[in-house]
């Protein structure tokens, strides 16, 4: 199983409830995907935003920067919002990457949790789910051929058109994440595409149906056995003492639930809930080596994970706080988790 860490690019926000200066967070990304690569772990994924509380709308700059100072992790989005894009634009920025980093690009691809997109880029929310479908097949076809003829119905044609750059061994990798939607899972199934489910709330355990029948799709579009992925996103943080990092991240956590939550409709954020959430039956990772070991290859064993993925930068946590948490991931958890899935 791969183990990772996915990334919004949260700003950090001062007493007043002011974001930071969104310069200073990209460079402190930098510096933690370094530390990722330093330590070991296996892939890295930063999401595309267009709101004040984070602070990257393109995830292909950030990936590029990173691919000249790491040399072993892969590096992808989590996710790039393909409603949204074009994906002749979106799979050469990529293949760029791909190229940069001699084969490490991956590109996530999502309709996305907010629709801030939509209107920034001209597209009509009514057209949501019709944009998606139509956006993966072209992606994909381009993936796969070269020249492409292609037509559809949000985007001009294609005929026998060359796409430049081509990805390294003519191939990107491609990923489909899904928040909860049968549709979803039976779209990236009958694709034959590695999916990364987003648990952020709830028992994991009521998502085992989604996983059980993404596989059932995929096997039965034929696709080969050898090749199925399949991960989670969770929230995740990692600290010294398990009560410690709780009590200090809550706030951080708390303050973005709210944050987000405003513009939702949502109750405030209660620490109950929270720690529910920390439990054994939870959603949530937070706490010290030893507990999220144990949680981590609890996922594995429920789902037949191959990809763990920790976002743990929920609420613009500090950069230091941040780069302890990256280390304990990759120096005390990772090892361990490894070795207990070989015996």
């Amino acid at each position: 199983m791969e183990l990772g860490v996915g990334m919004f690019g949260d700003n950090h926000y001062d007493m007043n409830g002011k974001p930071g200066d969104a310069g200073q967070r990209i460079r402190e990304l930098i510096e933690e995907i370094k530390l990722m690569d330093e330590v070991g772990l296996d892939f890295y994924g930063i999401g595309e935003h267009h709101r004040p509380d984070y602070a990257v709308s393109s995830p292909e700059t950030i990936l590029a920067a990173a691919a000249t100072i790491t040399k072993h992790i892969k590096l992808g989005s989590a996710v790039s919002v393909l409603s949204s894009a074009d994906p002749v634009k979106l799979y050469q920025s990529f293949a760029t990457i791909d190229l940069i980093s001699n084969g490490r690009a991956e590109l996530v691809a999502g309709r996305g949790s907010f629709i801030e997109s939509f209107p920034l880029f001209g597209y009509n929310l009514d057209n949501y789910d019709d944009l998606f479908e139509e956006k993966l097949d072209l992606l994909l076809k381009i993936n796969n051929q070269n020249p492409i003829t292609w037509e559809g119905k949000f985007r001009p044609a294609l005929t026998d058109q060359l796409i430049l750059p081509r990805a390294v061994n003519d191939h990107l990798n491609i990923w489909v994440a899904v928040g909860g939607t049968p549709e979803s899972v039976l779209r990236a199934g009958r694709h034959g595409l590695p999916v990364i489910f987003a648990i952020i709330g709830g028992n994991p355990a009521q998502f085992k149906p989604l996983f059980e029948y993404h596989k059932k799709v995929y096997d039965h579009f034929g696709h080969e056995k050898a090749k199925f992925q399949v991960g989670v996103h969770m929230h995740a943080f990692f600290g010294e003492g398990s009560k410690q990092i709780a009590d200090d991240y809550y706030p951080v956590y708390s303050t973005q639930m709210d944050r987000v939550g405003r513009s939702r409709g949502w109750p405030p954020f209660q620490r109950h809930q929270y720690d529910t959430g920390r439990g054994k039956n939870g959603h949530l990772i937070i706490g010290d080596a030893n507990e999220s070991i144990d949680k981590i290859l609890q996922m594995q064993e429920l789902f037949g994970l191959t990809r763990f993925s920790a976002h743990m930068d929920v609420g613009g946590p500090s950069h230091l706080s941040l780069m302890k948490s990256i280390e304990i991931f990759g120096t005390k958890i990772a090892p361990k988790v490894r070795e207990a899935l070989k015996k």
